[in-house]
């Protein structure tokens, strides 16, 4: 136990100050003896949990709180439950469990664990894969679930600007959206940062500098797919190349309605084993899957369009340089996903809530296209700092989260 109060204080000592990410206050910490957070691999899982810790606890010394990683070779030689069973009679009340699709038998002995130990909380996070709720062992009456992005805009300008823009909600940009952009124009030009973070400001990688952001964008997705995808969702190794192209296909293309035919001549997996795929690249938040409605059967059979999870990701994987078109929409949906339910609309671009329709464009788009809409319609326009009409700013959505 020793080594691993040493090594979860060193990583206590080394984590940075100042930035907490807005998650911090959406979880529910004190709501529940068991916590599951699952994100993408990149976007901050780690750094979370470490921080709700030291806010807690401060340090290791008392031993009340223990954070570990279940990919430490610790865990080549012990158990989990005996870990725990050691922390908990030693007077340990927080166990902070990190990578726990790297245990074979997580999900049983986190189950043990909190039927056990009636006093201990647990907090554990895994890769967005992970059927944390429907896992060998049931921990659907158990855990508080979560799912974590990645950096929205106003975090992104927190972070690396320490320019603190105001989290706001959706209804209130459609509703006062001039007001907002006033309170914004006071404390900086949002433009002048905005395509910079759509190229390199979506996973917190630029802490380190952002020279090789690309090459660690591209090594998240190889471990996803080398890695995670054989291991989680029982990919043929033989296919990981397949898919690596397809998503640069897919990076690379205009939002594309998808047509599932050729994608299986291109790729050369076959139409079931495909669509099978396509799904876990949306689980892993590699792709976004959009349907024309989410509640039909139609998800049973393909989806309507498919854009990369966030822009970083179509930077990173092109084969060219990426449309704007194709950026602007990755960036509307990504952010908007994130707190609503959004949909592909065959007369604008989406459709959010069932109540909303977005068409999203360059400055100069037009509204033809949503102009018979029976849903309140608006543009979500680049290169604007204030609304016009139905035009709202692009980047006003990066304020959601």
């Amino acid at each position: 136990m020793d080594i691993l109060f040493a090594r979860n204080q060193e990583l206590l000592d080394h984590l940075p100050d100042g930035f907490v990410r807005s998650m911090m206050d959406d979880v529910l910490w004190d709501e529940s003896r068991l916590i599951a957070i699952r994100g993408s691999r990149g976007v901050g899982k780690t750094t979370l949990m470490l921080q709700r810790q030291k806010a807690k606890y401060g340090s290791v010394a008392n031993r009340k709180s223990l954070f570990v990683r279940l990919d430490s070779t610790y865990f080549t030689q012990h158990t989990l439950l005996e870990t725990a069973e050691r922390f908990y009679r030693q007077g340990g009340e927080l166990l902070l469990v990190d990578e726990v699709q790297h245990y074979p038998f997580w999900s049983k002995e986190i189950k043990e664990i909190h039927d056990t130990y009636a006093s201990l909380r647990v907090v554990f996070s895994g890769s967005s894969l992970l059927h944390i709720l429907n896992a060998e062992a049931d921990l659907s009456r158990r855990a508080l679930s979560y799912d974590m992005q990645g950096l929205s805009y106003r975090e992104y300008m927190q972070l690396y600007h320490r320019i603190s823009l105001p989290k706001v909600s959706l209804e209130d940009i459609l509703r006062h959206g001039t007001d907002i952009c006033s309170e914004v124009a006071r404390l900086c030009r949002p433009m002048e940062h905005f395509w910079h973070y759509l190229r390199k400001g979506y996973y917190p990688f630029g802490a380190e500098g952002f020279a090789a952001y690309d090459t660690r964008v591209e090594n998240t997705v190889d471990l996803l797919l080398n890695i995670e995808l054989p291991q989680l969702r029982k990919v043929d190794i033989a296919n990981v190349r397949k898919l690596k192209s397809l998503l640069a296909v897919i990076a690379t293309q205009v939002p594309m309605m998808v047509d599932i035919a050729k994608l299986s001549r291109m790729t050369g997996i076959a139409r079931t084993t495909l669509l099978a795929y396509l799904q876990y690249l949306h689980e892993a938040k590699l792709i976004r899957l959009l349907y024309a409605d989410e509640l039909s059967v139609k998800k049973m059979q393909k989806p309507d369009k498919m854009l990369m999870e966030n822009s970083n990701l179509v930077y990173a994987l092109s084969l060219a340089e990426p449309n704007p078109g194709t950026v602007r929409e990755t960036f509307f949906a990504n952010q908007t996903g994130c707190r609503h339910q959004v949909e592909y609309s065959g007369q604008g671009d989406f459709r959010v809530d069932r109540r909303w329709l977005f068409e999203v464009g360059g400055k100069a788009k037009d509204g033809r296209q949503i102009a018979r809409a029976k849903e309140e319609a608006f543009i979500a326009a680049d290169d604007m700092d204030y609304p016009a009409g139905n035009k709202i700013p692009l980047w006003l959505f990066g304020l959601l989260y």
